[in-house]
């Protein structure tokens, strides 16, 4: 999906994205990882947006999390587009119909320029079908950073 027309968040902004994160995995074992680039590196310029995301996806650690339930919100400025990717514990429990609904309506808050609004968004949504398929176990530890990574 494309429609970046605005720089990274400021720092407020993405504090305010790691709360949403923290409070949305209180309910679930999943985990929420955004992460914002300025733009692709030359070596990358051939990928996809999806390619990259899954890139990113790894360079991150996400696919170590414990029962495979992680969520990347990738965004690259550059390009004016994003991409949302689960690993695959979640992909066996959410449709494909359920991620494009997400990043249509994600896709509606950035043309309006409600960028914080619609990372939030996406983030809440997300948390409802984690908490839903992948409720909070005892003894369950936040296995991944919630704050924003920029680069």
């Amino acid at each position: 999906m494309s429609f970046f027309t605005k720089n990274i968040l400021t720092k407020d902004e993405m504090d305010r994205v790691a709360a949403t994160i923290g409070e949305v995995e209180k309910d679930t074992i999943g985990e929420i990882r955004v992460s914002i680039h300025k733009s692709r590196s030359l070596k990358n310029r051939h990928l996809s947006i999806y390619e990259l995301a899954v890139q990113n996806f790894y360079e991150l650690g996400m696919e170590k999390t414990k029962d495979k339930t992680g969520v990347l919100i990738y965004l690259l400025m550059s390009d004016k587009k994003f991409q949302i990717i689960g690993d695959e514990g979640i992909n066996k429990k959410v449709s494909k119909e359920f991620w494009d609904i997400l990043a249509m309506k994600v896709a509606d808050y950035f043309r309006e320029n409600k960028f914080v609004e619609g990372i939030c968004h996406a983030v809440a949504e997300v948390g409802k079908v984690l908490k839903k398929e992948f409720p909070m176990k005892a003894g369950d530890t936040n296995e991944l950073s919630n704050d924003v990574v920029v680069s």
